[in-house]
This record gives C-alpha cells, sequence and structure tokens, in this order.
C-alpha cells in the first residue's frame, strides 16, 4: 500500500502518523475522536466533550525520560485519554503502555492537602500488527484491568485498551456495528474510491472530506508522503 504513487489514492492512510493526527488530534476534526473512542468506551463513559491536552509529558527530573503521545486528551468529567497509534511491531509495546499511564496519573497531584482521588486514565492502542501472546486468539478489542485473584475488578480506573487490527477481515456487506466500520475504515481508507453506501452518517461523512488528498494544501501533501 506504501509503495503507491500518492495520486493513486484518493483518501490519506490513518495508519500513518500523519494521518491519524490529521483525522484525530485537531480540534476541527475532534467530533471524530470522540465518536471512535465511545465506540470502544463502556457506557458509563460515554463522552460528549473533551480538550487536547500537551502531547509531549516530562518527568519530575531532568534525567526522568519525556513520553511523547500520538493525542492526549482529557473528557469534561476528567477521564484522560492516550491514543496511540502503532504500525510496526514494538516487542514491549505493553510495557509502553503501563510506563505512559504513569503521566497522566501524577500529572493530577494537586499540593497541599490531597486525598489521593484520581481520575480515570484511558491507554488506547490501535496496533496495525497482534500480538505474539494473541496469535491463536480471534479477539480484536482486548480491554485490560487491574483484577485480584478471584478476576473480580480491583480498580476500574485505569484501562488499557488494544485493537489488532490485523485481526478484523470484514468486508463493507459484512459491517454490522458501528465499531466494525470504524475498523473497516482504518484497514481500507485508502483503498476506497468514493464513500460506500453503508459509510454515510454524519461522522463519516465528515471523515471522508477530511481524508480526501485532493483538499490537501502543498505542503500538507508533502508532509504525507515523508509519513509514508
Amino acid at each position: 500500500m506504501f509503495g503507491r504513487r500518492l495520486s493513486e489514492e484518493r483518501y490519506i492512510n490513518p495508519l500513518t502518523d500523519f494521518g491519524f493526527k490529521r483525522l484525530f488530534g485537531t480540534e476541527p476534526n475532534k467530533a471524530l475522536l470522540i465518536d471512535f473512542l465511545n465506540s470502544i468506551l463502556p457506557e458509563y463513559h460515554t463522552i460528549s466533550e473533551l480538550s487536547y491536552r500537551n502531547s509531549e509529558n516530562l518527568g519530575n527530573t531532568p534525567l526522568d525520560r519525556k513520553a511523547i503521545f500520538d493525542i492526549y486528551c482529557k473528557s469534561e468529567s476528567g477521564e484522560r485519554f492516550i491514543v496511540e497509534i502503532q504500525k510496526a511491531k514494538q516487542n514491549f509495546f505493553k510495557d509502553r503502555s503501563v510506563y505512559y499511564a504513569t503521566f497522566p496519573i501524577q500529572e493530577q497531584a494537586k499540593q497541599g492537602f490531597w486525598d489521593y482521588e484520581l481520575s480515570a486514565v484511558y491507554t488506547v492502542g490501535v496496533l496495525d500488527f497482534v500480538f505474539d501472546d494473541h496469535k491463536n486468539d480471534d479477539t480484536i478489542l482486548h480491554t485490560v484491568e487491574l483484577k485480584d485473584q478471584n478476576c473480580k475488578v480491583f480498580y476500574d480506573k485505569l484501562k488499557f485498551i488494544y485493537i489488532e487490527l490485523p485481526k478484523f477481515q470484514k468486508t463493507l456487506d459484512q459491517l454490522e456495528t458501528h465499531f466494525d466500520k470504524w475498523l473497516f475504515l482504518l484497514r481500507h481508507l485508502p483503498d476506497l474510491k468514493n464513500p460506500p453506501q453503508t459509510l454515510q452518517d454524519k461522522t463519516f461523512r465528515q471523515l471522508f472530506e477530511i481524508a480526501e488528498l485532493a483538499n490537501f494544501s502543498p505542503n500538507e501533501q508533502d508532509a504525507y508522503e515523508d509519513s509514508l
């Protein structure tokens, strides 16, 4: 797919750094990120509004390693969301997720008296690879949280959500849910010549308009080619 000439594609590839941030990481396109997150979050954490946060987070000391998130945002009710796209396989992606989650946790600390109450933190990984220990598992969406020895949730304010895109094999006529439609577009957007009839709701009409390469400035097209 990446070997094609840019002129052969009508729509951007969302599995590039530039494409992912173009669709989900800017204020004018915030509705797309909200819609995508709501398709994977539990109903009790449905988002109605969010604000983008600084995606570069520094450690507590000059020697600490910093974390640079693809997208970092906060909902009106205080939940923090880290959203990462990972095209190439990374052996320690789970470790990285845990490390990254410590930054939005620590930033909630307050000076003076503080009772340690925290808002929920979600780390979402959109992966274009399959974890080695999941190769024989057909599950596409993994939601991970802290549980005790009886598999009861010990702490429900820290969640890691992983989407293993290569496992999604549905065709257009097999799409059943809103989540299905999102996964199809993440996998196949640059392959489409026109918006399919089954993807004509308001959210996806906005996505097709934003993703159309003909609407890019020359500088944006150059940046996109570099990301490919």
